[in-house]
This record gives structure tokens, C-alpha cells and sequence, in this order.
């Protein structure tokens, strides 16, 4: 009995989801094919938005383009990405602030900090 309520206590706490983070260094891709984001917003390519798996929605984070040093600061408006190993997916306009299109490695901070 007592195995079983530990392992019950275990396993719930590997399904909870993990903190949201704002200091993150990894992938970012951009995206451009959408019409509105997951918080119900209306989507256009140019804006400062982004996609995160957690932040919350309005959190703004600066990114920061770490092969040329250029940063921006975007509000996170909808989930994702999907693909194993970004952190971040970015609207058009944001991605051509940095620098770059496609994939791009980058450093991810909270705005201000």
C-alpha cells in the first residue's frame, strides 16, 4: 500500500508542467503561415510576437541573436514550437529584426531584466 501511494506521488509529480522559463539559450525558428495565435489574437507576420510552450500569454521577453548580437523584444501570443529542440518560435518581422531566417540560435531573457 505504501509503494503504491509513493508511486502515485512520483508519477503526479511528473506530470505537472514545468516552470515557465525566461532564461533560456537554444533554437529559435520563425513562422509566418497563421492567422490567429492560441490566445486569440489576430496574427500578422509583422508584428513583435512570438510562441512559447509555457510563458505566460503578454509575457514579453527580449531575444537576443547570439552569432550577431542584435536583440528584440517580443510578446509571447501563442504556443509552440512543436519541433524537438527550439525554444522559441518567432513572427517574420521579429526574425528579420535579428537577422535571420530560418533557425538561428539564441538567448531568451525576460524584457527589462
Amino acid at each position: 500500500m505504501r509503494t503504491a501511494l509513493v508511486a502515485s506521488v512520483a508519477l503526479s509529480a511528473a506530470m505537472l508542467p514545468t516552470a515557465p522559463q525566461a532564461n533560456e539559450k537554444g533554437v529559435a525558428s520563425h513562422y509566418s503561415k497563421l492567422s490567429v495565435t492560441a490566445s486569440g489574437r489576430a496574427y500578422k507576420a509583422t508584428d513583435m510576437v512570438a510562441a512559447h510552450p509555457s510563458l505566460p500569454f503578454g509575457t514579453k521577453v527580449k531575444v537576443r541573436n547570439m552569432r550577431n548580437g542584435r536583440t528584440v523584444v517580443v510578446t509571447i501570443v501563442d504556443r509552440g514550437p512543436f519541433i524537438k529542440g527550439r525554444i522559441i518560435d518567432l513572427s517574420k518581422g521579429a526574425a528579420s529584426a535579428l537577422g535571420f531566417s530560418g533557425v538561428q540560435r539564441v538567448h531568451v531573457t525576460r524584457a527589462g531584466k
